[in-house]
């Protein structure tokens, strides 16, 4: 058996990006670290914050509450501040992720892959998926403490940018909704379809080409432990609803699947696994 460190930007991350993987990696008797970058102090506000409770509060709480559900063994948190999107007044915050000293971040990251002794770490593509300051910060911090800890097994979360489209058709043909909600205001003007070929936060399309991935990971038996992990963050509505509105074939279809690019490997996609 072997110790997986999976490192994430903020909190519900873990759940959407790498939930199955890590569920898999539990379930098969590996040890498996979460490494959160930031408490996501600058994501969706709930209505239901009680006195005293911070937004930074209730997404450790709801943190907590997934990795319990994922199979976690250990949660280590790195210190920073959410960076906001791009261009936002955050990014300039001194304690943000996103202007960590790139060595220091690393330094932090490299302490837990000594002392866990991690076989496989998993960081994010070179555009944190879909270019968010933090997302590219967890790509850099992730390959500079890898080097610094010696750990040699290096996978890139990411999203399959061509599976993306294809999913988008069998989410059309179950009939769920990719545009307003039901009960959204009807003289508004409709939502805009999400195009993963359009330009994202960064200017480039979303995730990555297949042409360029390495890993096709199939978790589709943890699909539900996905999910429910996915329901632990109730408090981002906007990242998760649209997921959680998907029925289960289609979740299925979508999510039995997660993507990664193998340091090191020619780009060339393969089913594999993290542990081989």
């Amino acid at each position: 058996m072997g110790t997986l460190v999976c490192l994430h930007a903020h909190p519900d991350d873990e759940a959407i990006s790498t939930g199955g993987s890590i569920a898999r990696a539990a379930a098969e008797g590996h040890r498996v670290v979460l490494v959160v970058a930031t408490n996501g102090e600058y994501g969706e506000v709930p209505d239901d914050l009680a006195v005293g409770e911070t937004l930074a509060d209730r997404r450790r709480a709801e943190l907590t509450s997934s990795a319990e559900v994922l199979g976690v063994h250990r949660v280590v948190w790195l210190g920073y501040k959410d960076s906001g999107m791009t261009g936002w007044v955050q990014n300039g915050d001194s304690e943000s992720f996103h202007l960590a000293p790139l060595d220091e971040a690393a330094d932090r990251l490299a302490v837990v892959l000594r002392d866990e002794q991690a076989d496989v770490l998993t960081t994010y593509d070179w555009h944190g998926n879909y270019g968010h300051p933090d997302h590219i910060k967890v790509h850099q911090v992730g390959h500079r403490a890898a080097q610094l800890a010696g750990t040699t097994d290096v996978f890139e979360a990411t999203m399959n940018r061509d599976h993306i489209v294809r999913a988008m058709a069998v989410v059309r043909e179950f009939g769920a909704a990719l545009g307003p909600s039901t009960d959204a205001d009807e003289s508004a003007e409709p939502a805009p379809e999400f195009d993963p070929m359009g330009p994202a936060d960064d200017g480039n399309p979303f995730g990555m080409a297949e042409s360029e991935l390495t890993h096709a990971v199939d978790v589709s038996d943890y699909i539900q432990l996905k999910r429910s992990s996915i329901l632990c963050h109730r408090s981002q509505v906007s990242d998760s609803s649209f997921f959680l509105q998907l029925p289960e074939p289609a979740f299925q279809a979508a999510f039995g699947t997660e993507w990664f690019i193998k340091r090191g490997q020619t780009p060339g996609l393969q089913n594999g696994w993290l542990f081989e």
